[in-house]
């Protein structure tokens, strides 16, 4: 029996179901290509501070009701759930993670859960309004990126990621809704995240874009990858002290925003018809997640 694929997700649109659990398993879908996954989601945005430390002390602890007190109740809350994908069990369960921020703490933590993958989420919280919860997630993926891990930060995951890594993230007057080309630089075209062709004008990868938050400068940690033209820092990639890339990326776009996601959202509400309407042209973000997806299997491997 094949051993499960561990994900640790930090699942911040747990309140939008479509964007939410659906927009997650958008992103384990490919992974499930290669065996059976195992999803650990946390929701620090909603958890407790004490189900937090027990979480530091002993590691992999389930959560229960109790244990969100903030929890949204627009998505009904569940501890552990079951699907199918390409014939393989893909178990999602609610987990705790430590809230301290402490990276060698976060770092104790992350050895004992023994992730392949971790990922960031979206979010309708926004790195400029800082809350709490927010430097137990910044110091996650700071450590998995640093550590090696295939770490992937999405939107607000991406904000954070680069956040954490020493990024400035200001705030737009207005929102950037809609799908536009990615103009890859050198180092983006010859990066393994974007080694599918895209669909836009000379193979760029076209994306969604859903924001009002924008990373404005470049860690010094990180390589930029590629700009839209409404948003400069918008692909980066973790590199280690010696300057060689790692398996970390933060994406500025949704690739997990598929169409008949978008759809649905729509009809329950989550989106309005303007963004519905500038959500309408396809874009290439299966194809960023199958890469994604391949970089884990081939660590594993």
């Amino acid at each position: 029996m094949s051993r499960h694929t561990r994900v640790i997700l930090i699942d911040l649109l747990v309140e939008r179901s479509e964007f939410g659990h659906g927009g997650n398993q958008e992103v384990v879908n490919p992974i499930a290509e290669g065996g059976p996954v195992e999803v650990l989601l946390v929701t620090p945005q909603m958890q407790s501070e004490e189900v937090g430390v027990r979480a530091q002390e002993e590691g992999l602890v389930r959560i229960s009701e109790g244990d969100v007190p903030n929890w949204d109740y627009e998505y009904p809350f569940w501890e552990e759930c079951g699907l199918e994908m390409h014939g393989n069990d893909v178990i999602f369960r609610r987990v705790a993670m430590p809230l301290n921020g402490d990276d060698a703490l976060m770092r104790e933590w992350i050895r004992t859960i023994k992730p392949d993958a971790v990922v960031c989420s979206g979010s309708r919280r926004n790195v400029t309004m800082w809350e709490e919860w927010m430097n137990g997630s910044g110091s996650l993926l700071r450590c998995s990126s640093r550590m090696g891990i295939p770490t992937l930060g999405i939107c607000f995951g991406h904000q954070l990621l680069c956040h954490s890594l020493g990024a400035s993230v200001e705030r737009a007057d207005s929102m950037s809704s809609g799908v536009w080309d990615l103009a890859l630089n050198s180092h983006g075209s010859a990066d393994e995240i974007f080694a599918s062709r895209g669909s836009g004008e000379g193979g760029a990868p076209v994306a969604l874009y859903s924001h009002q938050d924008h990373v404005t400068t470049v860690p010094e940690s990180c390589l930029l990858l590629g700009s839209a033209d409404h948003n400069r820092v918008t692909a980066v990639r973790v590199l280690d002290e010696e300057g060689q890339a790692l398996p970390a990326w933060g994406l500025q776009f949704h690739p997990e925003a598929a169409k008949a996601r978008v759809e649905r959202a729509f009809e329950w509400g989550h989106i309005s018809e303007e963004e519905m309407v500038a959500f309408q042209r396809e874009h290439d973000g299966a194809g960023v997640l199958n890469s994604f997806a391949s970089v884990i299997h081939a660590n594993i491997g």
